[in-house]
């Protein structure tokens, strides 16, 4: 455990924001399985879907939650999976 001042103050800022970032990806991984599921049932709701999903993703990773390009990678993929089921 912390002992000095700065340090205690350290360490609760870093409980805080591991908080937060757990939170940040929890919810980026919801939104990515609400659109895998629209994908197997409703086509149309995919694409609204996606949206939702690049917007949550690019968001997580300008808060620096994710590596920009691991999120750049993740929106890709979705984005040729949609396209792939709306084509078929």
């Amino acid at each position: 455990m912390a002992n000095h001042k700065s340090a205690i103050k350290r360490a609760k800022q870093n409980e805080v924001r591991r908080l937060r970032n757990r939170a940040r990806r929890t919810r980026m991984k919801n939104v990515i399985k609400s659109l895998e599921e629209a994908l197997r049932t409703n086509p149309e709701l995919a694409q609204e879907r996606l949206r939702d999903a690049i917007s949550t993703i690019d968001r997580t990773a300008q808060k620096g939650v994710i590596h920009r390009k691991k999120a750049a990678r993740k929106i890709s993929r979705l984005a040729s999976r949609v396209n792939a089921i709306l084509k078929a």
